[in-house]
């Protein structure tokens, strides 16, 4: 038994001892950090899933609000646009009802005269016919002869513009 005894109290028994309840220890504590770990990823996985059902649950309306927002602001510069027109017409009407203006309207569009005042109309010389400068135009459609002249008139306001 001595033997035994002494066993028990060797260094190396207790060195192997100390290393059983150590490792014991770290086993345990790895285990607790792996069951922490383990509760910890269940917990981000739920809280992340909750996270993306609220982001999906939520995109369709505000999407829908922005876009409401939108078309609120586009409504209301049509407004201002009818507001700033419907001030114009109120101007010309108000102009429309004062007699000398409809009266120099009247002048400067129609050519009309008053009693007494002798009108005059300017008569071109050539008699009213355009003249042109391009062979054949006599002998194409009146519609090519008017676009011809238009693209003309067009090309010397670009020139003069320049």
């Amino acid at each position: 038994m001595a033997v035994k005894d002494r066993d028990r109290f060797s260094t190396a028994t207790r060195l192997r001892l100390f290393g059983e309840q150590t490792a014991a220890r770290v086993y345990r504590s790895q285990s607790r950090r792996q069951a922490r770990r383990s509760r910890l990823t269940g917990r981000a996985a739920l809280l992340a899933l909750v996270l993306c059902s609220l982001i999906v649950a939520l995109a369709y309306p505000i999407r829908q609000y922005v876009a409401q927002r939108a078309d609120i602001e586009e409504q209301e510069q049509k407004l201002a646009e009818a507001r700033e027109q419907t001030e114009k017409l109120r101007d010309s009407k108000a102009r429309w009802r004062d007699p000398a203006y409809v009266e120099r309207q009247a002048r400067e569009r129609l050519h009309m005269v008053l009693p007494g005042e002798t009108g005059y109309t300017v008569v071109d010389p050539s008699g009213g016919r355009v003249r042109t400068t391009e062979p054949g135009a006599a002998d194409r459609a009146w519609y090519s002869n008017l676009f011809d002249g238009v693209d003309k008139a067009d090309h010397r306001g670009a020139e003069a513009d320049n």
